[in-house]
C-alpha cells in the first residue's frame, strides 16, 4: 500500500510573521536573519457551514451614518490629518521612534476628548503598559491634562485592560503601547507576533461592538517600519507616523493609511516643555531672517502632501586638505545631493572636486521631494563663487542629469505660498504657470511672467537658472 502523505512542516518569522515551507536563514518579508523557526503542521482547512446573523443585510441607501460622524479632538492639526476628528468605532494606530512625543501628544488628546468640543464630559481610559501611573500623572500636571472625565490605568494584561473598559465605559480607549500588552490565552511574550495580534484582534472587536475609538501606540524598527506583523496595519482603520528630529522642537504627523479622509494631508506641531502645540503656519521655523544676503543660502517651496513649505537649503563650500574631500549632508537625501553636484561639475564647469561641500537646512526639516533640486544647485553655486542671491527670490525644480530643470507639481500653489510671505522673484521650471487645459496664465514677456504679485523667471537648464538667478535684483 502507498505510504500516506503528512503535511509538511511549516516556518514563520518570529518578527514578522512572514512563512514558508522550508528552513532558511533570512526571512524573505522583513530581510532579518535567524528568525524563521519551525511552527505547528498545517492543518488542512475545514468546511464552515452557514450560521446565524448579527444583522440582516440591508440597501446601503438605507444604512445610518449618523452615529459615524467625526468628532473634534480639539488639536486643528491632528483633525486635518484625520480627516476632520475620530469616528466612534475606529481603531488608530500611531507609530513613531522613541522620545518623540507620541505620549504627550495622545496624552493631550485624551484630557481634551474627556471635556468634549461641546463641555459635555465623556469617559476616556489611558492604559499604560510602559510607565507607571505616577510617571503619567507628573506628565499630565505639566502639560495641563488633569480632568475628572480622564482615567487612568497602568496594567500589561489584555483582561485587565478589557476589564477597565467595562468599568469605566469610555468612549476613547488609549493604549499605550500594544507591544507592552499581553495575554495569557496564546503563547509567547508580550510583543511577539502572535501576542501583538491577539491583543490587537480583541481590542478592534471590543472597538467595533462599543463603538469606542481605540488609538494604539506602535513601537518601530531602526529602519523606521512599525514593528510587529504587517497584518496590524491592515486591520486598523487609520495608521498615523509621527515624525521630528529629537533635537528640534518641531514635530509632524502624517497619515499612510486613512479609511475616513485623505492620507496627503501633514499635522505640525511645536514640542515644547508645556506639551505639544499646533502650528498653523509652520513655514517661519524653516527660514532665517537677516538683512544683508549671504552666499549659499536659497530658499525653495516643498510641498508636504497638500500643503506647501517654505524652507531654505543652505551650503558651505570650502578647500579640502584632505585626498578625498567631505560630502556632510543634513536635512537632504545623499544620493540627490551627490547627483547635483555631479551636475553642477559637468554641465555647468563647476569644479568641486578640491572642495569640502555641506549642505543643511534650516529648523531641522527634511526634504525628500525632488522640487529641492534648484534651490540645492543655486546654494552650491553661490558658495562655490562667492555670490550671494537676493533674499526676496525662491527657487524650485527637479534637476535632471542632462542639466535641464523639469516641471514639479503644484508650482502654482507653492507661488501662493511664497508671495503670502512677501518673497518678490521666483525661479521655476518653463512651462509651470500653465492651466490644466494647457493655456498660459498671464503673459507679458516670454522669459518673464507675473503671478501672485511675483516676478517669475522661466528656465529650461540649470546654466540658464545660474545666470538669471544671480542677475535677479
Amino acid at each position: 500500500m502507498a505510504k500516506a502523505k503528512t503535511a509538511k512542516a511549516a516556518y514563520r518569522c518570529s518578527e514578522c510573521g512572514w512563512q514558508t515551507s522550508k528552513w532558511v536563514g533570512r526571512c524573505g518579508e522583513c530581510q532579518t536573519w535567524g528568525t524563521v523557526t519551525e511552527a505547528a503542521s498545517a492543518t488542512p482547512a475545514r468546511v464552515v457551514s452557514a450560521g446565524p446573523v448579527s444583522s440582516p443585510a440591508r440597501p446601503i441607501g438605507e444604512v445610518d451614518v449618523r452615529t459615524s460622524q467625526t468628532r473634534p479632538t480639539g488639536l486643528d492639526e491632528l483633525d486635518r490629518v484625520l480627516g476632520g476628528g475620530i469616528v466612534p468605532g475606529a481603531v488608530l494606530l500611531l507609530a513613531g521612534e522613541p522620545g518623540i512625543g507620541k505620549s504627550t501628544l495622545l496624552l493631550e488628546v485624551a484630557a481634551l476628548a474627556s471635556t468634549g468640543s461641546d463641555g459635555a464630559g465623556r469617559n476616556v481610559l489611558y492604559v499604560t503598559g510602559e510607565e507607571s501611573a505616577e510617571q503619567v500623572r507628573l506628565r499630565a500636571d505639566r502639560v495641563g491634562a488633569i480632568t475628572d472625565h480622564l482615567y487612568l490605568a497602568a496594567e500589561m494584561e489584555l483582561s485587565a485592560v478589557l476589564g477597565h473598559i467595562d468599568s469605566v465605559e469610555p468612549t476613547l480607549l488609549v493604549v499605550d503601547s500594544i507591544q507592552t500588552i499581553g495575554t495569557s490565552e496564546v503563547d509567547g511574550a508580550p510583543g511577539g507576533v502572535t501576542q501583538i495580534r491577539e491583543v490587537a484582534a480583541n481590542l478592534i472587536r471590543v472597538a467595533k461592538e462599543r463603538g469606542i475609538t481605540v488609538v494604539l501606540v506602535g513601537h518601530v524598527t531602526k529602519e523606521g517600519a512599525i514593528a510587529g506583523p504587517r497584518l496590524l496595519e491592515h486591520l486598523v482603520d487609520v495608521v498615523l507616523y509621527f515624525e521630528g528630529d529629537r533635537h528640534s522642537r518641531l514635530r509632524m504627523i502624517r497619515a499612510v493609511k486613512n479609511r475616513y479622509g485623505p492620507t496627503d494631508e501633514l499635522g505640525c506641531f511645536d514640542l515644547s516643555e508645556v506639551g505639544i502645540v499646533g502650528l498653523p503656519d509652520p513655514s517661519g521655523l524653516f527660514l532665517t531672517r537677516r538683512e544683508e544676503p549671504v552666499p549659499g543660502t536659497c530658499v525653495t517651496v516643498t510641498l508636504e502632501g497638500r500643503r506647501p513649505l517654505v524652507a531654505e537649503v543652505q551650503s558651505l563650500v570650502a578647500k579640502s586638505h584632505l585626498p578625498a574631500p567631505r560630502r556632510a549632508t543634513s536635512g537632504l537625501d545623499t544620493s540627490r545631493v551627490a547627483m547635483v553636484l555631479a551636475v553642477l561639475a559637468q554641465r555647468c564647469k563647476i569644479s568641486m572636486h578640491e572642495q569640502d561641500v555641506y549642505v543643511s537646512t534650516v529648523g531641522g526639516v527634511r526634504l525628500a521631494e525632488t522640487s529641492v533640486d534648484l534651490a540645492l544647485a543655486l546654494s552650491v553655486a553661490g558658495s562655490t563663487v562667492e555670490q550671494a542671491l537676493s533674499n526676496s527670490l525662491i527657487a524650485l525644480g527637479e534637476v535632471g542629469l542632462a542639466g535641464e530643470v523639469r516641471v514639479v507639481p503644484g508650482v502654482q500653489r507653492r507661488l501662493a505660498e511664497a508671495a503670502r510671505l512677501g518673497f518678490k522673484h521666483a525661479v521655476v521650471p518653463r512651462g509651470s504657470l500653465e492651466l490644466a487645459d494647457g493655456s498660459p496664465l498671464k503673459r507679458a514677456d516670454p522669459q518673464l511672467s507675473s503671478y501672485e504679485g511675483m516676478k517669475v523667471m522661466e528656465v529650461d537648464s540649470l546654466k540658464q537658472a545660474l545666470q538669471v538667478s544671480f542677475t535677479a535684483p
